[in-house]
């Protein structure tokens, strides 16, 4: 079992196992389309959801990422060019960032990828993962498929949790 001691911007003071391997031993119901990794090559959160490489994650998941020169999210670095992000405020108002997680759902899942596992917290994130694919379905019924012009603001937003909507 591998220990990750967490001081970064975001978080200082916080430390995790790893008890799974990393990318397995999943949930069942849990099957992301894409690795954190490939997400942030992708471009997501304008660049600006970490401010810059953190050093508990592996160092290749931000090769060729682009972060935002200013903290802010700039839409041109997400897949899409445009912004689909609500602020961490909104987030916190709404009650979805647990105290573990400060930044919420990718931080959470970029720890579940590498293999920690906190059974409760993971149901309930596991859970808002499956309602998003609700979006999925407004795609293919809207849209042709693979046609990315179509509601871009919508495909952004689902590669935010791990759906490819780009073969959407």
């Amino acid at each position: 079992m591998k220990i990750i001691d967490v001081n970064e911007e975001y978080q200082t003071g916080y430390r995790y196992s790893l008890v799974a391997p990393s990318g397995k031993k999943f949930d069942i119901e849990f099957k992301p389309e894409l690795t954190p990794k490939q997400m942030l090559k992708l471009g997501i959160f304008g660049g600006a959801y970490f401010t810059r490489q953190p050093k508990e994650f592996p160092a290749n998941w931000f090769e060729g990422v682009d972060f935002s020169d200013n903290k802010k999210s700039d839409k041109n670095l997400n897949c899409f060019k445009v912004n689909a992000s609500q602020s961490l405020a909104v987030w916190q108002k709404n009650g979805w960032i647990y105290f573990e997680d400060p930044l919420g759902w990718f931080l959470w899942y970029c720890r579940y990828f590498l293999g920690r596992r906190i059974p409760e917290e993971d149901n309930r994130q596991i859970k808002r993962w499956i309602n998003i694919h609700r979006h999925i379905a407004q795609l293919q019924k809207n849209c042709v498929k693979c046609d990315v012009s179509c509601r871009p603001r919508q495909r952004q937003a689902l590669l935010h949790w791990a759906y490819d909507s780009r073969v959407l």
